[in-house]
């Protein structure tokens, strides 16, 4: 069966399952998906997630991270939600956003445990969340009830901030994809996003560009999990990701940096 097939087929499924609401659910996406983009190493930096979700991070490197993503301009700092009011004094007045994660990382807790989470890191100054969905759930085949899990998020941040949905793909074989991206998607989600770093295994280019296909031109897509160099980088931008989670951000950016300094003026993400 061609991919759009399967995707179609899978859409007409669970139109069955949540009625017409899911599918009333306009996406005004707030992101770009172009990857045909020139790389610099300014516009590597503001499509990087500069990460530290470690449960042993201390005050002190949290500190640093949010000094490194103001040197070097990433789009934001992904951090613990213990961290958030944190993270925003420290960033202050820099264009840099203040990201958390909700339901981390097993995404196991119940849907009203997440919004009220996401509506204090919101409340706290989060510009970004990214929630784990319910994977029991879904591989349950319990739709409406993963449909609720996002969509009890998304409406807890309140068009205040941007809504990542890591759909853990490791876990999940390639229908299960489709129908998390679709669940995304239909309850009105920003990103969709690949892994958290503590499943078995993180992004892989196969995984982002399924998902781009999926989501279309509408939403973002994030890789994060495993991406460690610049190579991986310029990979999955090229696969379809418009945001990489990385706790290399700095060497990325580096790497970028020096290659462009040797004459290598043709690095392109396709």
């Amino acid at each position: 069966m061609e991919m759009e097939e399967l995707i179609e087929r899978i859409a007409r499924k669970l139109r069955v399952e949540l009625g017409e609401e899911g599918f009333k659910t306009v996406n005004q996406s707030r992101t770009s998906s172009d990857a045909t983009v020139s790389i610099t190493p300014e516009a590597m930096a503001k499509m990087i997630d500069h990460t530290l979700l470690k449960p042993e991070a201390t005050y002190n490197e949290v500190e640093r991270l949010c000094a490194e993503a103001k040197e070097y301009g990433f789009a934001s700092v992904c951090i613990n939600p213990a961290y958030v009011r944190l993270a925003v004094r420290l960033l202050g007045e820099s264009p840099v956003k203040v990201c958390t994660v909700i339901g981390f990382p097993l995404g196991a807790t119940t849907y009203q445990v997440k919004a009220a989470e996401a509506k204090e890191a919101v409340a706290s100054g989060a510009a970004e969340v990214d929630m784990v969905i319910n994977l029991g759930a879904l591989k349950s085949g319990f739709y409406n009830l993963v449909y609720q899990d996002i969509k009890a998020v998304v409406e807890a941040a309140s068009c205040q901030a941007l809504t990542k949905v890591i759909i853990e793909t490791c876990f999940l074989n390639t229908e299960e994809k489709i129908e998390a991206c679709l669940l995304a998607k239909f309850a009105g989600a920003d990103f969709v996003k690949t892994s958290t770093g503590f499943g078995k295994a993180g992004a892989t280019t196969e995984d982002v560009a399924l998902m781009r296909q999926v989501v279309g031109a509408g939403l973002g897509v994030k890789a994060s999990g495993g991406i460690r160099d610049l190579t991986a980088a310029l990979a999955m931008i090229k696969a379809g990701a418009n945001r990489i989670g990385a706790s290399a951000g700095v060497n990325i950016i580096q790497e970028l940096t020096e290659q462009l300094a040797n004459g290598n003026n043709g690095l392109k993400s396709n």
